[in-house]
């Protein structure tokens, strides 16, 4: 995954975190939608594996 793929995951997940939905689609959205097939295949799993990133919270210990 490129540097700046990586950058604006990342910052999506802090906004998110912060209640700033609009904002963090508004960065994300884009990279999402420019990736090759592989690059997309990398950011679906880096989203997967770091869903806590952007809830805040382990999923594991949600009932």
């Amino acid at each position: 995954m490129r540097p700046s793929t990586l950058r604006a995951l990342k910052r999506a997940a802090e906004l998110t975190r912060q209640n700033r939905l609009t904002e963090a689609v508004l960065i994300a959205e884009p990279v999402i939608l420019a990736a090759d097939e592989y690059e997309g295949d990398e950011i679906l799993r880096w989203l997967a594996e770091h869903a806590t990133d952007f809830t805040g919270q382990d999923l594991k210990e949600t009932p």
